[in-house]
């Protein structure tokens, strides 16, 4: 049976059980999962797809994507889901929450202009004279469309859950084929703003460089840094999100060219860089083997050098994301042991009687940062 999914409390159910960590500046997720059986069925073609399915639906749901990683048989994405406005416009009762416009712009993002006009039709063409004349339709048909669309937006099951099925359907059309795709519901794990989600964002960019695949990060198209350095209007890593989540709650505020000047971008940077070095190991003969592909590490080591001097926090997180590591995908919640601990308390029903705490200590790939990340789930196999 599948495990029951664990999400971050409203902030009443926070502090009706005085866990505050758990209400954070960033609601931030980790949600992965595979192809069926594993194939290897995602490709140039399909990975641009999905990405271009996915900035539809960030677009219309409000969730922002921090940072992601397509590859062949499998997706990373580091999602922020933010809470719904407050105050927004009262009518018959009902707070909107989102202005008109403000909602047209996000239906705009995932369905055609045929279909947001027709919900309009009738009611769109009104002046304020005419709407006030009809009040009661107004409202009736305002409500309507809002209750329609807005109960599906600013949520992650939602946003997974649309974003797989129409790439499902587009997929099967395009190859003649039928049911589902993908082998299991997506994994999601709740993620920590600051330490432990900078780890997870360079584990997701480090894909393709653990994969043998290319030897920068930078060198993969469909990543969230491959599109930053490329240019790309929509990258994750470039924008203010993410340099928040980076830094925590009271980190920096920044925009893309903030990030490309300086600032998250170094702190990044040394952590791709250190894991992207090509280790190789001498044989009977006198030659060199590779082991693992990347750069080579005098030019890697000369870049860091550059970058600063400060890197030893950096450089421990490199080591750990060069591994798979199964605590991203299965532990459900990574922070720290505070944030865990009331994560814990605020799901407390799903684990055993006899456990008094959340919080554990990774082991395995992600021991090295053991104290300063924790895990809810303590993993015996790695």
């Amino acid at each position: 049976m599948a495990k029951k999914r664990i999400l971050i409390p409203t902030v009443e159910e926070a502090q009706e059980l005085g866990v505050s960590s758990l209400v954070p500046d960033l609601e931030v997720y980790h949600a992965t999962s595979r192809i069926v059986h594993r194939q290897l069925l995602l490709t140039p073609e399909a990975k641009e797809e999905f990405r271009k399915f996915m900035r539809m639906y960030e677009r219309y749901s409000g969730l922002r994507v921090l940072s992601y990683c397509i590859m062949t048989n499998h997706y990373h994405l580091l999602l922020e889901v933010p809470p719904m406005p407050e105050g927004g416009e009262m009518v018959g009762g009902v707070d909107l929450r989102l202005s008109e416009e403000e909602l047209l712009r996000r239906l705009g993002g995932l369905y055609s202009r045929r279909t947001v006009a027709g919900e309009w039709e009738g009611f769109e063409g009104l002046s304020i004279a005419e709407k006030k004349k009809s009040r009661a339709f107004w409202e009736r048909t305002l409500i309507a469309i809002f209750e329609r669309y807005t109960k599906r937006m600013h949520n992650l099951s939602l946003f997974m859950k649309g974003l797989l099925q129409r790439f499902t359907r587009w997929f099967n059309k395009e190859n003649g084929l039928h049911g589902t795709l993908w082998e299991e519901r997506f994994h999601s794990v709740i993620v920590e703003s600051g330490l432990a989600c900078r780890t997870m964002a360079a584990y997701i960019d480090l894909n393709p460089v653990r994969a043998g695949i290319c030897e920068l990060p930078e060198d993969y198209r469909w990543s969230s840094y491959g599109e930053a350095v490329g240019g790309g209007r929509g990258a994750g890593i470039a924008r203010a999100g993410l340099v928040r989540a980076l830094h925590g709650h009271e980190g920096r505020e920044g925009n893309s060219r903030a990030w490309a000047q300086g600032g998250v971008a170094k702190e990044y940077r040394r952590i791709l860089l250190a894991e992207g070095v090509e280790l190789a190991e001498a044989r009977s003969d006198g030659k060199r083997k590779v082991v693992r592909r990347g750069r080579k590490r005098e030019e890697a080591e000369k870049e860091l050098e550059e970058l600063s001097d400060e890197k030893s926090r950096d450089l421990k997180i490199a080591k750990v994301v060069r591994c798979r590591i199964r605590y991203f995908t299965d532990g459900a919640v990574i922070g720290s042991r505070k944030f865990v601990n009331d994560a814990f308390q605020m799901n407390r029903k799903l684990f055993g009687k006899k456990r008094k705490d959340g919080a554990r200590k990774p082991r395995g790939a992600l021991k090295d940062l053991a104290g300063e990340i924790w895990s809810l789930r303590d993993l015996q196999k790695e």
